[in-house]
């Protein structure tokens, strides 16, 4: 994008912000998108000007080195960036220096190292999310992924669950019911950021939304199909460098694992997750007590 690059057709506007500009308008990328790829522009932006000492404008971006990428990234490693925010992080950068007619240095993102399968991190589910989002042939496709990710992560469904609402789940409230397994009826709370993610993929889905139709729909209109989000989850995590074991279920696993983790009891985690019986909850304490010894192992000293 070579007249992206040109400064006199960014003329005053700031390079971060044009940037951001051209992902909403031209792009057409949703609003979280735009949001977390402007704000990646700016911290490289800034961080090049305190690194080289001077101003950055697209001609001096044409400067730019894998050393001083690198020193970026290790930057943000250093404010606590996990592996799959720090490839997210990269392919922001990509995308900002494309735009600025820049080729991006070659740099591998980072990658995590295979072992016992572990529940994926608060910031790696998110990171996930975003990913599939991004990479969606359509913005509301986006958006749609996005919130179907994030209803796993944030409610415990299981993606059947989730493809199985319809129109009568809305309005959103505090609460969604869910039916389960065996036509078992449960009510879970509903994040406001889950909402939130919903609301935006309704209010941009071009199929009607009437209460017996589904409220997650495929490109052409019908249900939307588990494989097509399992798919897309296998070329983010890829990218993001998760592991083979992160799929749309993991992100069940996870929120089971850092519920426990934050003191939940199995019997309010056995009716969050539908479990018609207490002893497929409990599979979860053996799952935290493996990442409890994680974190030992990796912070006591003698170790």
């Amino acid at each position: 994008m070579a007249a992206a690059g040109d400064d006199a057709v960014i003329g005053s506007t700031p390079l971060p912000l044009a940037f951001a500009r051209h992902l909403a308008r031209d792009r057409r990328r949703s609003a979280h998108t735009v949001r977390a790829y402007g704000a990646t522009a700016e911290r490289l932006t800034a961080f090049l000007a305190r690194h080289w000492g001077g101003a950055v404008d697209a001609r001096a971006l044409a400067a730019i080195t894998t050393a001083d990428v690198r020193a970026y990234l290790a930057a943000r490693r250093g404010e606590g960036l996990a592996n799959a925010s720090t490839a997210r992080e990269l392919s922001a950068v990509r995308a900002f220096l494309a735009f600025a007619g820049v080729e991006a240095p070659r740099l591998k993102g980072p990658r995590v190292g295979k072992g016992v399968p572990r529940p994926i991190a608060p910031d790696e589910a998110v990171a996930l999310a975003e990913e599939v989002d991004e990479d969606a042939a359509e913005p509301w496709i986006g958006l749609r992924d996005f919130a179907v990710l994030l209803l796993l992560y944030g409610a415990g469904l299981r993606i059947g669950e989730a493809l199985a609402l319809t129109g009568a789940s809305l309005p959103l409230g505090e609460t969604l019911a869910v039916t389960g397994k065996r036509g078992k009826t449960r009510i879970v709370p509903l994040l406001p950021q889950v909402r939130v993610a919903i609301e935006h993929y309704v209010a941009e889905c071009p199929w009607p939304m009437a209460r017996d139709l589904p409220l997650f729909r495929g490109a052409k209109g019908g249900a939307l199909s588990p494989g097509v989000v399992r798919v897309s989850v296998r070329k983010a995590r890829a990218r993001l460098g998760l592991g083979e074991r992160t799929t749309p279920h993991a992100l069940r696993h996870s929120f089971a694992t850092h519920l426990l983790g934050r003191g939940a009891d199995l019997r309010s985690l056995q009716e969050l997750l539908g479990h018609a019986s207490l002893g497929s909850t409990q599979i979860y304490t053996a799952v935290d007590a493996a990442h409890l010894l994680d974190v030992y192992r990796n912070a006591h000293p003698r170790a």
